[in-house]
């Protein structure tokens, strides 16, 4: 899986790349196919937004479905780590639809 980074009005700290990159790479365990995410930082400078200033936006792309999280918190990985609840929630959504519930174990066969 390809990460971007993206900032917009927004200084990343020294160790988010390398936070977002780990989290990132754990999605991989749903077996879910995702090509490349885009991560967009961004930091509102009205200061009426106070707690929420900063944006994380999650927006994957490729040959699996298109996924996008948001999420707003005083700083960036805190509303990196919102995101990432998302879409870890929406991964584990077609993780699970695509699972066979019908395939016959031990359990569900009739015994003769």
């Amino acid at each position: 899986m390809k990460i971007q980074i993206h900032t917009r009005n927004s200084e990343l700290a020294e160790d988010f790349r390398e936070i977002a990159e780990e989290k990132l790479n754990s999605m991989e365990r749903f077996g879910v196919v995702i090509d490349r995410v885009e991560v967009e930082v961004l930091h509102e400078t009205n200061p009426r937004q106070g707690k929420h200033s900063h944006r994380v936006v999650l927006t994957s792309h490729g040959s699996g479905p298109l996924l996008r999280a948001e999420g707003a918190e005083f700083n960036n990985l805190a509303a990196f780590d919102a995101a990432i609840k998302v879409f870890a929630l929406q991964i584990r959504k077609i993780h699970e639809k695509s699972k066979d519930y019908n395939r016959e174990t031990l359990r569900n066969k009739e015994v003769i």
